[in-house]
């Protein structure tokens, strides 16, 4: 579908990383050879197709919206401990978190780099500068959350927009800013990028509960970070041990053994069919955004990937 356009993107991110320096280049070679599902630039070229078609600004914007996203990835590895990431090596646990840190400093100063180059790029540095300032904000709303084990939904949504969300929203925004859209077409790609952004990471949490292919990650490693998700919060409503099974997240650093009685909590408790229909929710709120967006190929892969949000293993 995106043809030679998902190859210049491609070539943009590694002609970005180039260094003279072979140390950062043999690490940035190896994070680009594991790079994951590259789903926030691909909705974005998505967008721009689906909206007009794909320019300079669009490939730049993919561009930066990945470089951002895995220098992000970079720095939580070091504030979470990961050892993994992508059933892979972190660079934190390789090199050590000072050299993760650096590593993910250069990418996120490319990211801004291909932001600049852009004829949008006013507009898109204030986008792109809101998605870093909602990226702290959740990870700090995140840790305090989980130092008092008082998470609420109205918490953990907050913490998945600003985490997950706003940069899918931030990516179909930009998607759309690249081909002067409409203020409409703008408005629902946000719609669009907001909703399947929290479906992600609805599916996501889910998967600290059930397991997935290829996560890279144990299984109740979120909880065992004593990270409330919506499975939990929703075994939790009506259950009548609510305070009790708070009191066993707050202490699983003490009692490991917690762990493994609050997954059977919430698979008992219906904690993944209130996530799952949550999160089919959002894919409904997805396409109905796409409704402002003209008929077109472009347009059916985007509902497409709204719903793999129900389906996908990893």
């Amino acid at each position: 579908m995106l043809g030679a356009s998902w190859d210049d993107f491609g070539l943009l991110v590694r002609d970005a990383l180039h260094s003279d320096i072979a140390l950062l280049n043999s690490v940035n070679d190896s994070l680009l050879a594991n790079s994951g599902k590259q789903l926030r630039p691909l909705l974005l070229l998505l967008v721009s197709k689906a909206l007009g078609s794909i320019n300079d600004d669009s490939l730049h914007f993919a561009a930066s919206v990945e470089l951002l996203h895995n220098a992000t990835l970079l720095h939580d590895d070091v504030a979470d401990g990961s050892s993994l990431r992508r059933g892979q090596a972190t660079v934190a646990a390789l090199m050590g978190p000072s050299a993760a840190v650096l590593v993910g400093d250069y990418w996120l100063s490319k990211a801004m780099d291909m932001v600049m180059s852009s004829k949008h790029r006013n507009d898109a540095v204030m986008l792109f500068s809101t998605v870093l300032s909602n990226l702290a904000q959740g990870e700090m709303l995140q840790i305090e959350k989980a130092a008092a084990a008082d998470t609420s939904e109205e918490d953990y949504m907050r913490i998945i927009y600003c985490k997950t969300a706003s940069l899918f929203e931030a990516a179909c925004v930009a998607g759309a800013l690249a081909i002067d859209a409409p203020q409409a077409a703008m408005d629902a790609a946000a719609r669009y990028g907001r909703a399947v952004g929290l479906a992600f990471q609805i599916r996501d949490d889910m998967f600290d509960y059930t397991g997935g292919d290829g996560l890279g990650k144990p299984v109740g490693l979120d909880l065992k970070e004593k990270k409330i998700t919506l499975p939990l919060l929703g075994a939790l409503k009506n259950s009548g041990t609510e305070a009790e099974i708070r009191a066993m997240v707050r202490d699983i650093e003490d009692h490991p053994e917690n762990c493994t009685e609050i997954q059977r909590f919430v698979i008992q408790g219906g904690g993944l069919d209130y996530a799952s229909a949550r999160l089919d929710e959002y894919i409904l709120e997805a396409r109905a955004a796409l409704d402002v967006f003209p008929a077109s190929e472009a347009k059916d892969i985007l509902a497409e990937l709204a719903g793999y949000n129900a389906i996908r293993k990893k």
